[in-house]
């Protein structure tokens, strides 16, 4: 491993803790990254010297607490080449920001109206649940499918028509790796005036993202996938959409005046801020973000390419394992079976080596019962990983198979 990336992992102070004995090898960075000095350093500062509420207060403190607050915001509209800071909100993450997505949108579409909703089989749970509720409203929820590598069929763009209202896609799968080609169904979804929703949570994290270049009309990502605290996301919407549609949560700062009966809605982005926000969050995912900038998002991407051949590698030479999804361009994330032995129980073994791995469905059910598996393994990488660490993945193989006699 180069000097440079040994620096950084060196940021990372829970790299250096033992588990049973063993250096942790932590392969779980699809759930929760892990964070560096800096944004801890941070997330403390604020705390420190700037905790106050935001947007309500005349005294000094508030008024300090609500320029950085926006200044973050601001720092995320660069980050992901948004138009205004008006279109970015923070929310408590993907999940909360999908919520928001399809209540507020479904609201605005259907309200008794009939149309459809294409989603794909590969979704999170978070991609699928919140648009099973407008199926109360009316919305068909119709799924696309994949071949058998993994690789999305996009012979469903055939089924998008003037029926259609909404189109919601990953950016990345969170099992399979797979990156879809978002431009591509963009075109496809606009030219029939439909709405096209990405699940950016494993996308931004991974590789530079510019919302115009991507086409979609909402992006939403989590902190937590990109060396920032949990309980810290970003929804961004177009701004005249958001203009449109109806708020999502009431109270607080979402208000302009509120009478006995009727209230009016605050201006973009406070709109969609209900209550008392994660403050401090969005404080530490700017930080993050700065840390992020620093290395480099083209660096990033390239990194990880390196570590994912690599690991590509020890698995097309282990027998008797079943790697999903494709061969080619796919990201940092490896979900597999070792032959008979359940998923849970391999990730078991993984762990007495020191190596941190997720098993079950993945919040993707649906995904599971379409390779007709119960779960699955997984590894997932992210920059701050080391050739070792993913040496190490071929040892934890081989453990299990020892165990199993596989």
């Amino acid at each position: 491993m180069s000097d440079i990336w040994e620096s950084i992992r060196n940021d990372f102070p829970i790299l250096n803790r033992r588990f049973n004995g063993n250096r942790l090898i932590y392969l779980d960075n699809a759930a929760t990254t892990q964070i560096p000095e800096y944004v801890l350093d941070g997330l403390m500062e604020f705390y420190k010297n700037s905790n106050a509420n935001v947007h309500r207060g005349v005294y000094a403190l508030s008024e300090e607490a609500t320029d950085r607050y926006e200044k973050a915001r601001e720092t995320v509209r660069s980050f992901i080449g948004a138009n205004r800071p008006e279109e970015i909100l923070f929310v408590r993450g993907s999940t909360e920001g999908l919520n928001l997505i399809a209540s507020s949108l479904g609201k605005y579409l259907f309200n008794g109206k009939k149309g459809g909703i294409i989603t794909t089989i590969m979704e999170h749970h978070s991609n699928i649940v919140p648009w099973q509720f407008l199926q109360e409203s009316g919305a068909e929820l119709i799924f696309a499918d994949i071949h058998d590598d993994g690789t999305l069929d996009y012979s469903f763009l055939d089924m998008i028509d003037e029926n259609t209202k909404i189109v919601t896609v990953t950016g990345t799968s969170n099992v399979l790796g797979v990156i879809p080609d978002i431009k591509k169904i963009a075109r496809k979804v606009h030219d029939a005036g439909a709405y096209l929703v990405v699940d950016g949570a494993q996308l931004v994290p991974h590789k530079e993202v510019n919302v115009n270049d991507l086409e979609c009309d909402f992006l939403v990502f989590s902190g937590h996938k990109m060396v920032a605290p949990t309980g810290i996301g970003v929804v961004w919407g177009k701004y005249d959409l958001l203009e449109k549609i109806p708020p999502y949560m009431g109270g607080g700062d979402m208000i302009k005046e509120v009478h006995k009966y009727n209230a009016t809605w605050n201006d973009l982005p406070q709109k969609f801020e209900a209550g008392t926000t994660n403050i401090a969050g969005a404080i530490a995912l700017e930080k993050a973000i700065q840390y992020l900038k620093k290395i480099g998002m083209n660096k990033i991407e390239e990194r990880e390419h390196t570590l994912t051949k690599m690991g590509m590698e020890i698995f097309d030479r282990m027998k008797n394992v079943t790697l999903y999804g494709p061969h080619e361009n796919r990201a940092s994330l490896f979900s597999f079976n070792i032959g008979r032995a359940h998923a849970h129980d391999v990730a078991s073994i993984f762990d007495s080596l020191g190596i941190a791995i997720r098993a079950g469905h993945h919040c993707a059910q649906p995904l599971m019962e379409r390779y007709n598996v119960t779960a699955m393994a997984r590894a997932s990488l992210y920059f701050y990983n080391s050739e070792e660490d993913v040496a190490m993945i071929e040892k934890g193989i081989e453990k299990v198979k020892q165990v199993f006699r596989t």
